[in-house]
């Protein structure tokens, strides 16, 4: 597997050849600590046929990371000394790591969950010193030198002072020391947060990560604009989005969030500029079973939790971006004639920095006018594409002459729609 590293004009991600890499991740926070090897084959081969590229999973998990043992009895430190890591444990790891990789699975490994380096809330304890992160880090990246993954720092906590910068700063330079470089690095933050906002200017920042949150209709689409329009330019994406089957801002009175959910956030974000997107299940990233009690109202053993339909149709939006020229592709909302509306309403649009096709998210059926002019050829065949199944059909073929207007096949609750517009030249695919 091709190491991945970042593309020339610094959006997106890109393997060894220079071919894009579509960053499509799930969240798998406690991956290392409570499955079994068997269970954790088998979770990862489900993600992997689903079409996931990436898997993030943490070493100090969060919850009982530190206190609790492994289901082979294995804790991660002694003493919960970063600067005395348990071989069994991190054995343990490597097996999983090395199965992610045969399955063409990149592991984006968090080093740790934020509680254990600043415990604003959660179970902490804070064990991290500058010398013993930066130590603790040259241990991960020696192990893991040769491995394919990503280091995300942080683990959902914010940064607050200038000692927990200085924390960070020692961790990066201790995986640096012990992989020479080899992987990229990106922060982890809190809910409606970005690492931009703390960390844009560390050279050891690769690419930025925001955390929309867990709610309806969050405008990730602005968040990942903030970060695009940040300089000097750095990938981003959305690392920890709504997840399905999670309570609508963890009250359960106020509904769930389902498999709509879960295709707004991914659309608005990669049509906004994000170099890819990570999907998450509320069930799947505790491994919900009824040996353990649920975090935050999660109601299905995440076995099953596996087959919700968002996991499912995420992977069509990685089929249709890639099935078009990547690396010049643009946010451009001036395709849109009026405004973009909000909410469910919100339509994002994107297009070829050439012109040769747009693609427009409406997140509920609404009709929108597009600006013509702004792509490129003489005639434009027009698709509907369907983020539930994939599936593709040619509406029209028209001339590329001022404005249109074009109508969703159905409108509603759930009823998103995206339209690829293509330069009937070019001969691109359905």
């Amino acid at each position: 597997m091709p190491a991945i590293s970042v593309s020339a004009n610094r959006r997106f991600l890109v393997d060894e050849h220079g071919a894009p890499f579509f960053w499509l991740a799930d969240t798998a926070w406690e991956l290392f600590h409570r499955l079994s090897r068997d269970q954790a084959a088998d979770y990862l081969a489900d993600r992997a046929a689903k079409g996931f590229t990436v898997i993030q999973a943490v070493a100090l998990a969060e919850f009982g990371g530190l206190s609790e043992a492994n289901v082979y009895g294995h804790f991660p430190l002694a003493d919960n000394d970063p600067a005395r890591p348990d071989e069994g444990y991190f054995q343990d790891v490597d097996w999983v790591v090395k199965r992610a990789n045969a399955l063409g699975l990149v592991v984006a490994l968090l080093p740790t969950w934020g509680d254990k380096w600043n415990k604003k809330w959660g179970m902490g304890p804070e064990i991290f010193t500058q010398e013993n992160a930066r130590t603790y880090g040259e241990f991960l990246g020696r192990r893991y030198r040769a491995a394919h993954l990503v280091w995300i720092l942080g683990g959902d906590r914010p940064l607050e002072n200038e000692h927990q910068r200085a924390l960070m700063r020692a961790m990066a330079e201790g995986l640096k020391a012990g992989d020479g470089g080899a992987h990229l690095m990106t922060f982890h933050p809190c809910g409606s947060a970005s690492s931009g906002q703390w960390l844009h200017d560390e050279p050891w920042l690769d690419f930025n990560m925001l955390q929309s949150g867990h709610r309806h209709d969050r405008d990730c689409y602005a968040m990942i604009a903030r970060d695009y329009a940040r300089e000097p330019a750095k990938p981003c994406l959305d690392g920890e989005a709504g997840y399905e089957d999670h309570p609508n801002d963890f009250k359960p009175d106020n509904g769930w969030l389902d498999q709509w959910d879960v295709r707004k956030e991914l659309w608005w974000a990669l049509l906004a500029g994000a170099c890819g997107h990570t999907y998450g299940c509320h069930d799947i990233w505790q491994f919900l079973s009824s040996a353990r009690a649920p975090v935050t109202f999660a109601r299905t053993p995440w076995e099953k939790a596996l087959t919700l339909p968002g996991a499912d149709q995420v992977r069509h939006a990685r089929r249709l971006l890639t099935s078009r020229p990547y690396l010049t592709r643009i946010p451009d909302q001036a395709l849109l004639v009026g405004e973009a509306l909000v909410n469910s309403a919100h339509c994002q649009a994107g297009r070829d920095q050439d012109g040769s096709y747009a693609i427009i998210y409406s997140a509920a059926g609404r009709a929108f006018t597009v600006e013509l002019e702004r792509l490129a050829g003489e005639q434009l065949r027009a698709a509907w594409y369907d983020p539930r199944t994939g599936a593709s059909a040619v509406t029209e073929v028209c001339a590329r002459t001022l404005r249109r207007t074009f109508t969703p096949p159905s409108a509603g609750e759930g009823c998103d729609w995206v339209l690829v517009l293509d330069d009937l030249a070019r001969g691109f695919p359905l």
